[in-house]
């Protein structure tokens, strides 16, 4: 399932750096290293590929299959409102899809790095709901990646809890979570 949002993301990437233009990059530098979780099963050639042609300036393939990628400020500035747009857009299409019917709300930390959704109690225990976590978690924790956070060290928690009572539901931290699907 994780791998069903990699490819938005990659190419949301890919045309945030196409839209940016060549008197931008003189501007500096910011180095991004994304893990090897976010390039399972991808072709990695390719991928790089893919971004130089978007307009990256560099990309380093790390022992550990990890990728760092340098861009200019400027690129790096437009990429990160892109990136909260996307994150913006599918908070609200979880709240309105048909899909998560047990889901009321989603609220969230300007750093992405908690959501907190609301749900109907009821409706979110018969459900697999829970799978609004992923979309939420993949995206928080590619914007927190490309906005500075240590590689080893990043987190988004989704907070399910009921709109009636506050009670929390159940707690999902990623990329822990991942991780133990492995």
């Amino acid at each position: 399932m994780a791998r069903k949002w990699m490819l938005p993301l990659l190419l949301l990437l890919g045309a945030l750096m196409a839209a940016c233009s060549e008197d931008q990059k003189k501007a500096g530098d910011v180095e991004v290293t994304i893990p090897a979780l976010f390039f399972e099963g991808q072709d990695i050639d390719s991928v790089i590929s893919k971004a130089k042609n978007s307009g990256i300036k560099e990309i380093i393939k790390n022992d550990d299959g990890s990728l760092t990628y340098k861009m200019a400020k400027p690129e790096h500035e437009e990429m990160m409102k892109g990136l909260k747009e996307g994150i913006l857009a599918n908070v609200d299409e979880i709240k309105a899809s048909d899909d998560f019917k047990s889901v009321k709300d989603i609220t969230y930390n300007k750093s992405f790095s908690e959501f907190t959704v609301s749900v109907n109690k009821k409706e979110f225990e018969s459900s697999l709901d829970t799978m609004a976590s992923v979309g939420l978690a993949l995206t928080g924790m590619y914007y927190q990646l490309f906005n500075g956070a240590d590689v080893e060290n990043y987190k988004v928690t989704v907070i399910f809890n009921d709109e009636s009572s506050g009670e929390v539901i159940n707690t999902m931290v990623y990329p822990d979570v991942l991780n133990e699907k492995k």
